[in-house]
């Protein structure tokens, strides 16, 4: 997947309004991506890592996995 020009220098981008992130490297859904930079919700970490994203209360995506869209607080 090619990854969005906002976000061509990260491998992971956080959805905040379900607090999934989503390995940019691995997933080959584009609408959920297209979604999230067109709604302006998307988050990348620094540093770049699942781990990161997990400090801050991210949980990874998984294909089929859906949350709540909730607004988001930032």
């Amino acid at each position: 997947m090619e990854r969005p020009s906002r976000f061509e220098h990260t491998r992971f981008l956080g959805d905040k309004r379900t607090q999934l992130v989503y390995d940019l490297d691995e997933w080959t859904d584009e609408a959920v991506i297209d979604e999230i930079v067109a709604a302006e919700t998307g988050l990348c970490f620094g540093p770049d890592t699942l781990v990161e994203a997990r400090n801050r209360g991210y949980t990874l995506a998984t294909p089929g996995k859906r949350r709540r869209h909730r607004k988001p607080r930032a």
